[in-house]
């Protein structure tokens, strides 16, 4: 990026020190700079606005050359020097616990659920809690990405102002050249993607795969300490039909998906949830659960499991899949799947960005 100092805007997006691309984080921070990126040449010739994104140095240049790039550093949670003054700085998710530059005259933060009330208790929720409470009364404006989201905001955090809802985008995957994943041979297999993480519910999966012992499951997700125990849990319980894949590329994923009979999301608590919708660009039946953001998400053309026993979970399976294969469900599917757009996603974004702008000083 070339620029006058003196004579340009600068926004930045702070995805924080991301250790890779493949939990639903990283895909949102990824697939949002991508769109935003398209659109930087636009923000800088129309607004004068110069895009900067705030990132490990490894991960520099993945969003072209038409933007600019920071380094993170741990002492950036106490103290943020630049010698630019940044017009607005968008922090992309409340985990990212560096803080804005020194003279930043407006911040955005994105919430993308407030999964603590789910997983935290007593003090440590508290703590959690008045953390994001600091937070969104720094800021100008919150974002959420799911109405359940905003709600949970308006309940337990009460900010000044309501947050902004804004739903995510969701990768279409079928243009992508798919690639075979290794040691899955052509037996029909139900898919789950996600960082398995215990609110993923993967403990209710393998119950499933043990009442279903002629029905293959295959996991799949980022490496993370809690893989070491679903693949102890798959060897103690000798479940011969779960396999588990690790840090999936994304023509890989795409195969995943392509291949799969149906797509498993039993989450306890989730934000918004990616991969069903990633699935249903496929034309796949989504078997979700009814909690938090996930009707919201799923809609009716998912089904939804009413309870986490393995024979239920079965039976609720079964049922849709039958229906999917005899009713053609698959164009609905892939009809609501595009409603969540990244490119409708970042567009609402800069709209915010530009309202902001236009009522700050410059």
């Amino acid at each position: 990026m070339t620029s006058t100092l003196g004579r340009l805007r600068y926004l930045g997006l702070g995805l924080g020190r991301l250790h890779h691309w493949h939990d639903g984080l990283g895909e949102f921070s990824r697939q949002l700079g991508r769109a935003l990126a398209v659109r930087a040449h636009e923000l800088l010739e129309q607004h004068g606005l110069a895009l900067v994104f705030h990132l490990p140095a490894r991960l520099h240049g993945e969003f072209g050359s038409d933007v600019g790039y920071l380094d993170t550093h741990t002492l950036q949670r106490y103290f943020h020097h630049r010698p630019m003054r940044f017009a607005l700085w968008h922090t992309l998710h409340q985990h990212n616990r560096l803080r804005p530059p020194l003279g930043t005259v407006r911040v955005v933060e994105t919430v993308h659920d407030l999964n603590f009330l789910h997983t935290k208790q007593g003090p440590r929720q508290a703590v959690y809690l008045r953390r994001m409470q600091r937070r969104l009364e720094r800021a100008s404006a919150c974002i959420a990405i799911t109405r359940h989201v905003a709600d949970d905001i308006a309940r337990h955090v009460a900010p000044s102002q309501p947050a902004r809802v804004i739903h995510n985008g969701a990768t279409d995957l079928t243009g992508v050249a798919p690639t075979p994943v290794p040691g899955l041979d052509d037996a029909p297999y139900l898919l789950h993607v996600s960082r398995m993480a215990p609110t993923k519910n993967i403990a209710a999966l393998l119950d499933l795969a043990a009442t279903w012992p002629e029905q293959r499951l295959v996991l799949a997700g980022a490496a993370s300490p809690y893989t070491h125990w679903v693949q102890q849990m798959i060897e103690e319980r000798r479940l011969h039909n779960v396999r588990v894949r690790l840090d999936v590329t994304e023509p890989e994923k795409a195969w995943l998906y392509a291949h799969c009979r149906g797509f498993l999301f039993p989450s306890l608590a989730e934000g918004f949830g990616l991969p069903p919708i990633e699935a249903m660009h496929f034309g796949k039946p989504v078997f979700l659960s009814r909690l938090t953001s996930l009707p919201e998400v799923g809609g009716d053309v998912a089904w939804y499991f009413d309870a986490f026993d393995g024979m239920h979970m079965r039976q609720v399976v079964q049922h849709g899949l039958d229906a999917h294969e005899r009713e053609g469900r698959a164009a609905a599917l892939q009809a609501h799947a595009r409603q969540f757009s990244w490119q409708r996603c970042a567009a609402q974004h800069v709209a915010l960005y530009l309202e902001l702008l236009n009522a700050s000083p410059t």
